[in-house]
C-alpha cells in the first residue's frame, strides 16, 4: 500500500519531538547541515511541511514569486515560535498529520530522516532508524529528477552499495557505506562523506 508511509512518518516525527525534548534551549540556536538554518530554523520547517497542504503549497509557492527558497524561508519565519518551547509543542501537534505538499507521499521520509539529521549530527545525537524507512527514501530520491531535489542525474554517474542494506542502485564507480549515509550524501550533506568509501566518493564530493 503506498499509504503505509505514514506510520514510518509518525515515528521519526515522535523520535525527533522526544530527542528536542531533551535539549537545553541554546542548543537550539546551534547551527544545522542546512546552510544557514539553525536547529530551530530547521524545527519550524518540519512543522510547515507537516501542515502543508496540496493547495496550499501551490498558493504559497506563488506567493513566493516561485522562488522554493523564499517559500521555505516563510514557512520557516511563520511556525518558528517566540521560544524553543512554542515551536517544539507544534511540532508534537502536527505528529499525526496526513497534508502533504503535491509529492510523492515517500517525499514525507524523505523531509523526516534527512531533517532529523540535520538536527541530530551537529548536536551529536544519534538515531537507529528504520532501515525500510531509509531505503524507501533513498530509493525515492534516485528516481527524482535533481530539479525537486532528487539525484536521479547524479546516480547516472555514481553507482551506491550499501553496506547494511540491500541497495545496489546508480551507475559509475562505485560508492559503499550505511544507507544513511549515502542518503544523506545524495541530499548534499558533505557532513556524510567521511562515512563513505570508493571511488565514486569523489563523484558524490563534486555534486554535493
Amino acid at each position: 500500500m503506498v499509504d503505509d508511509v505514514w506510520p514510518l512518518v509518525y515515528a521519526e516525527r515522535a523520535a525527533l519531538v522526544e530527542d528536542l525534548a531533551r535539549l537545553g534551549e541554546e542548543r537550539w540556536d546551534e547551527p544545522s547541515l542546512c546552510a544557514g538554518w539553525t536547529v530551530h530554523d530547521v524545527a519550524a520547517h518540519l512543522v510547515d511541511t507537516a501542515r502543508t497542504t496540496r493547495l496550499g503549497f501551490v498558493v504559497g509557492l506563488a506567493g513566493a514569486r516561485f522562488d522554493f527558497d523564499r517559500q521555505n524561508a516563510l514557512g520557516v519565519a511563520r511556525q518558528r515560535g517566540a521560544t524553543p518551547g512554542e515551536t517544539l509543542e507544534r511540532l508534537r501537534r502536527v505528529v499525526s498529520r496526513r497534508t502533504t505538499p503535491p509529492a510523492p507521499l515517500d517525499s514525507r521520509l524523505v523531509e523526516e530522516v534527512v531533517h532529523g539529521e540535520d538536527i541530530r549530527r551537529p548536536l551529536g545525537l544519534a538515531r537507529a532508524y528504520p532501515p525500510s524507512a531509509v531505503v524507501r527514501a533513498l530509493r525515492l530520491q534516485a528516481r527524482t529528477p535533481a530539479s525537486f531535489g532528487g539525484a536521479r542525474e547524479l546516480l547516472t554517474r555514481v553507482r551506491l552499495s550499501a553496506t547494511d542494506a540491500e541497495v545496489r542502485i546508480g551507475a559509475g564507480p562505485e560508492v559503499t557505506g550505511p544507507v544513511l549515509s549515502l542518503l544523506l550524501a545524495v541530499c548534499g550533506r558533505e557532513a556524510a562523506l567521511g562515512d563513505l568509501d570508493g571511488p565514486g566518493v569523489a563523484v558524490l564530493s563534486a555534486g554535493s
